[in-house]
């Protein structure tokens, strides 16, 4: 019974946050894990558990296979039917098993680029989110005035003064690697999309008066970090992270929650510093995954979040 409790006064951690009034969302990512055997079955019943909370919408960070799988048409035509089987909208956010790592033999020696071509093609409509009833976002796509519109899958929407932002930011070091000219060239301008979304979703926080900011991408962006720095100049969540994210965040001061995946360890923390200073208003949430299949509970309530694990139903 102790162990009990003290799990449960764990998950309560919480985070400062000015929110109008209660509501709900899932994070889940790196699911399902393996072959449809043994994958999809719990993976479905976790969608089940997830309807039956019934929350405003879900956010998938990524990773909808393992990096050891197939990224044929089949898997994703497995994977959007999922998607489907949420109740209420589901926004999702690639991960590098969908694409970045397809050149591997056990993922079908596929190209990169064409799959992730093949993601935002089947995965992404401009103005709307995935699932049954599909929640109505802002494509950084729909942006004329900018240099951006290949990435429908960067997305953005407000629910009852919280705004929320997705960001494809990947591991594998976020696809920057010397494999070729153009996974390198893939990089440069995917990042400096991210960088233009962060920043105009700060600027939408501000004219929204919005009570907190979140941003839900895959990679953990600490992967590369040294003791001496958090993003070192080879990381490939330098620029978008650790020059524009965090010191928006700091000077912004309201809260902010990071959301994603990759690790597959639930954890909350608030990890990131400034000129060696803790950022406090910056929280961290990474998503289970994997070999365990739970999602995250997200409540926004009385000036909180708090957060539960929901197991697949049984």
């Amino acid at each position: 019974m102790l162990r009990q409790v003290i799990g449960v006064c764990w998950l309560c951690f919480v985070a400062t946050v000015q929110a109008q009034s209660a509501f709900s969302f899932v994070a889940l990512g790196d699911l399902p894990y393996g072959s449809p055997e043994k994958a999809y079955g719990p993976y479905r019943s976790l969608i089940d558990r997830i309807n039956q909370e019934a929350p405003a919408f879900s956010v998938h960070v990524g990773d909808f296979k393992s990096g050891s799988t197939l990224c044929s048409d089949e898997e994703f035509a497995h994977q959007l039917a999922h998607f489907q089987r949420f109740k209420e909208a589901v926004v999702y956010t690639p991960g590098d098993n969908e694409w970045t790592d397809c050149h591997r033999s056990n993922n079908g020696s596929f190209d990169p680029l064409e799959r992730l071509a093949a993601l935002r093609q089947r995965f992404f409509s401009p103005g709307q989110s995935l699932g049954t009833k599909p929640l109505p976002v802002h494509n950084q796509s729909l942006d004329k005035a900018t240099p951006f519109a290949p990435f429908v899958e960067n997305v953005r929407w407000m629910h009852q003064g919280v705004l929320f932002a997705t960001l494809h930011i990947v591991g594998s070091n976020n696809n920057l690697e010397s494999r070729h000219i153009a996974a390198n060239r893939e990089f440069f301008e995917r990042d400096a999309a991210n960088v233009a979304w962060i920043t105009s979703t700060f600027e939408q926080a501000r004219l929204q008066n919005a009570s907190a900011v979140v941003f839900s991408f895959q990679a953990d962006v600490l992967e590369n970090k040294t003791p001496w720095e958090d993003f070192p100049a080879w990381s490939g969540f330098r620029n978008s992270i650790g020059q524009t994210l965090l010191p928006m965040a700091n000077n912004w001061g309201k809260p902010v929650l990071l959301v994603h995946g990759d690790s597959h360890q639930f954890r909350i923390d608030q990890p990131f510093q400034l000129d060696k200073k803790p950022l406090k208003n910056v929280t961290r949430l990474i998503v289970p995954g994997a070999s365990d299949v739970r999602a995250v509970k997200v409540t926004v309530q009385d000036a909180s979040f708090s957060f539960a694990l929901i197991a697949p139903a049984r």
